[in-house]
């Protein structure tokens, strides 16, 4: 299981991006982070069209589809969304990771038994 955020483990911080002009703020070699994935078609076509690490916030499947085809590293969703996304991506081989958002330690548990790839603390994302 992926932990990205948690205090106990070493992690790599995503920066949060809203538009391509605020990417080259970031670090260089950094994994960005879009937001919903219908708000962020754009940035994410650019991440994949210059080999941009990025994860995206899914609201459906086809979202989720459409962001694993733009390379995205991450596809952020629901814990409630998560297990449809989460087969759909065993299923397809996705090279994406679903992970889910986490506000508590004590939520790993739910996620881990339902078998999603990972959790993502607000502590991993840098605005």
């Amino acid at each position: 299981m992926i932990i990205i955020g948690h205090e106990d483990i070493p992690f790599r911080p995503l920066y949060y991006v809203d538009g391509i002009e605020e990417i080259e703020n970031t670090p260089a070699g950094s994994t960005l982070l879009l937001g919903p994935f219908g708000e962020s078609k754009e940035i994410a076509r650019h991440c994949y069209e210059n080999g941009l690490r990025y994860a995206v916030t899914a609201e459906s499947l086809k979202e989720a589809l459409f962001a694993n085809a733009l390379n995205a590293e991450y596809i952020l969703c629901s814990f409630e969304l998560a297990p449809s996304i989460q087969k759909i991506a065993e299923n397809y081989l996705f090279d994406a990771k679903i992970v889910v958002p986490v506000n508590d330690e004590n939520e790993l548990e739910a996620v881990a038994e339902e078998g999603i790839d990972g959790v993502i603390f607000k502590e991993a994302v840098i605005a």
